[in-house]
């Protein structure tokens, strides 16, 4: 048989006994079958690794998004941190946002890994290039930290989450860090784990340099520590470094307004949820923060439900007297409302930030009920919240989430249910141990 001729390249020459001893591989591996027959191996094939393409950064200008309005109440929304600290900032100016809440890592997990350097030197130079304050920055703590519980071991877990947390703050150059006192869990007095909370304080102090340990108040279901004013006083009163404590109220958790010029009696509570009795237990100076949510439910429910701004029991109106109170100035006003179109459009916010913007500093002195502002005002505000809210949860829930993976994560709950019903051996929910 003629021997087939073949191209060779001068550098590497190639002699007949190479090329019969190391034939080149074709796409598939050529074999016999038991008649001598070539076949071909069908075994199925890796596709090559297909590289990344290297994607650009994108850099974001102040001049590029909505102008912020000139206010002395700093108002804004828990904004989303995904993707990096830093991107909190771009998702607070997005909204028209003067302050910001985040979650420094998961509120759900013990551990997180650490901040990057990286990300911590853009949160900087983006904080300051977009004109924000340290001080209307309001970083939540962990869900799971309980710094009452009398149980030693799970007090310090949580105290260990608590004070990494305080530490991050200090990384980024922020001033404030909010958190939930805690809960008795049934295995101790209020009066014990009131102590237990500010000996945790005490410590956090002495461990950290200047972060503001800002304590919120709560709706008092179960063995939650925090719905009486009192109870966040006396934490107060037994911290060392006062200068150090303060406190967040939210609107919902309170299920009435604060203010004077809305004393409410609670049918559930034995005192008049005002300013005035703020002062008197913890001092109004200890102001460091509010949560502005509206409530689902009814006052004295003891409920946490939180409603958008102007559509639930509490009212806009309720909202436009705390905004004309000179007392709420200069401190972050946080929106923890229903969003629905996050991550994407956001137009909720936008558009309660905008509503709350445009009444602020509506009223004339702290000793007046009066809000210079007419009805035909405050519906005008509230339908505008009413629609955005409309328009945005055809697609997403109030957390975001598109409706259909919503309802489907519905129908798996139900079946995971009734599974567990039909199972002899199921165990009841005792529910967390911290």
């Amino acid at each position: 048989m003629a021997q087939r001729s073949r191209s060779v390249s001068s550098l590497s020459p190639l002699t007949p006994s190479d090329a019969d001893d190391n034939p080149r591989p074709t796409k598939r591996a050529r074999v016999r079958g038991p008649e001598g027959a070539p076949s071909h191996d069908t075994s199925p094939q890796k596709r090559p690794r297909q590289r990344k393409k290297a994607t650009t950064e994108r850099a974001y200008v102040p001049g590029d998004f909505m102008a912020r309005a000139a206010n002395p109440w700093k108002i804004g929304p828990h904004v989303s941190s995904a993707g990096g600290v830093e991107n909190a900032i771009v998702n607070a100016a997005s909204v028209g946002a003067n302050a910001f809440a985040i979650f420094l890592k998961s509120q759900r997990k013990w551990e997180s890994n650490a901040l990057k350097d990286e990300s911590i030197v853009k949160f900087k130079e983006r904080m300051k290039a977009f004109g924000y304050s340290p001080s209307h920055v309001l970083p939540h703590g962990s869900y799971l930290v309980n710094l009452g519980n009398p149980d030693s071991d799970k007090r310090e877990k949580s105290f260990q989450c608590f004070l990494d947390d305080l530490k991050r703050c200090e990384q980024l150059g922020l001033q404030l860090y909010n958190f939930h006192p805690g809960s008795t869990v049934g295995a101790g007095t209020v009066a014990e784990s009131l102590s237990l909370i500010a000996e945790c304080i005490n410590r956090a102090h002495e461990e950290t340099d200047n972060v503001v340990i800002v304590l919120e108040n709560m709706a008092g279901s179960g063995n939650v520590i925090g719905s009486r004013f009192s109870e966040l006083g006396r934490i107060i009163r037994e911290a060392n470094d006062k200068s150090r404590v303060g406190v967040c109220l939210d609107t919902c958790e309170i299920l009435a307004s604060v203010w004077s010029i809305l004393s409410i009696r609670l049918p559930s509570r034995p005192y008049v949820c005002s300013l005035e009795e703020f002062d008197r237990e913890i001092g109004v100076g200890y102001l460091r923060g509010m949560h502005l949510n509206d409530s689902k439910a009814a006052l004295g429910s003891k409920k946490d439900r939180h409603e958008n701004i102007g559509l639930g029991h509490l009212g806009l109106r309720a909202f436009v007297h705390i905004l004309a109170d000179p007392r709420t100035r200069d401190i972050p006003l946080i929106l923890e409302t229903p969003a629905y179109d996050i991550p994407t459009g956001m137009g909720v916010w936008r558009t309660e930030v905008a509503t709350l913007n445009r009444l602020s500093g509506r009223g004339c002195d702290n000793e007046s009920s009066d809000i210079q502002v007419t009805e035909n005002e405050l519906e005008e505000g509230r339908k505008e919240i009413e629609d955005a809210v409309k328009k945005a949860s055809q697609s997403r829930n109030g957390k975001g989430k598109k409706v259909d993976a919503v309802n489907e994560g519905k129908k798996k709950a139900k079946r995971k249910k009734r599974a567990a019903e039909e199972d002899e051996d199921d165990q009841s929910d005792c529910g967390s141990e911290y």
